[in-house]
């Protein structure tokens, strides 16, 4: 049991649980009533993809922070404690391995596009974990990059690339929608990455890393996270506007309480933390505004 619970605390469960929530409610929320004829086996292989991908990403990252996480996060890192640092790099590769072969399930071996991303995906988490999240932004647009790909994959996967601007009312709106959210992930990712840097910014200096609150100051870089929180809760407040013409009104009422606002308070609480775990507190809570705006999708399955 303790391997296990090792195991579950080192792919970020939780995490795993909102990767597939957001995926089942893009499914069922937005695809199905725009195109009806649904394929749950098809879904359950991409999914099983996604969350194997992502649980070996976490793996990797943890094998490679092993000395930053003990200074930023002592005994919360399994490896060499629990999982010896042999048995986390073969599970990340058996994990990663498996994901891709079940992207090709989920494609039936036709959209070889989509296997090539999520290849790719496994190659781009190992180099984030080696050197890339060290460097200057490179990390975390890297990282919001491919948060918005758990819900692009799946707009790719039902519409080809030779029909993603086609003319036809449905694909139309379901390429709007579908980039909306994927939009809306790489925003709220970022602000979380800037936040998390500043939040880790003690071990990450010890160990030469050169992150935004490091090289430019943790002022700076509020000023960055700032600015991408108020065109966040901009574009939402436009968007909520366009939305009332057609009398979605309890999804306004929903997005204004649990979202935007929320944005709003993020925003006055983040000039006044200073210390690790003020920030650490910020960056759990723009996890449950993630969880609030993916919720959103549930509105789209009651008024298409």
């Amino acid at each position: 049991m303790r391997l296990v619970a090792a195991f579950m605390q080192m792919v970020r469960w939780p995490n795993l649980l909102f990767i597939a929530l957001t995926q089942i409610l893009f499914y069922s929320c937005l695809y199905l009533p725009l195109y009806g004829n649904p394929n749950w086996v098809q879904l359950g292989w991409l999914l099983a993809a996604s969350l194997l991908i992502a649980a070996a990403g976490y793996i990797i990252n943890d094998y490679f922070d092993l000395n930053i996480d003990q200074v930023n996060k002592p005994g919360q890192n399994v490896i060499n404690r629990i999982i010896s640092r042999r048995w986390a790099i073969l599970f990340h590769l058996g994990l990663s391995t498996i994901g891709v072969v079940f992207t090709m399930l989920a494609t039936r071996f036709d959209k070889w596009y989509l296997v090539l991303a999520n290849a790719a995906c496994v190659v781009l988490l190992w180099l984030y974990s080696t050197s890339l999240k060290r460097k200057l932004l490179i990390g975390n647009v890297l990282i919001s990059l491919l948060t918005a790909w758990t819900v692009l994959i799946l707009f790719f996967l039902k519409v080809p690339f030779s029909a993603a601007y086609a003319a036809d009312e449905i694909s139309s709106k379901f390429f709007r929608v579908s980039f909306l959210y994927g939009g809306f992930a790489f925003i709220i990712s970022l602000i979380r990455e800037a936040v998390k840097d500043i939040e880790d910014m003690i071990g990450d200096e010890r160990y030469g890393c050169r992150t935004m609150p490091i090289l430019v100051g943790i002022r700076a870089t509020k000023i960055y996270i700032g600015v991408w929180t108020v065109v966040l809760i901009a574009a939402l407040v436009v968007l909520q506007l366009y939305i009332l013409q057609f009398g979605w009104y309890l999804a306004v009422i929903y997005c204004t309480l649990l979202v935007i606002l929320p944005l709003v308070l993020f925003f006055k609480r983040l000039f006044g933390a200073y210390s690790p775990a003020e920030f650490g507190k910020l960056s759990s809570y723009t996890k449950w505004i993630m969880l609030a705006g993916i919720i959103t999708m549930i509105f789209f399955r009651i008024y298409f």
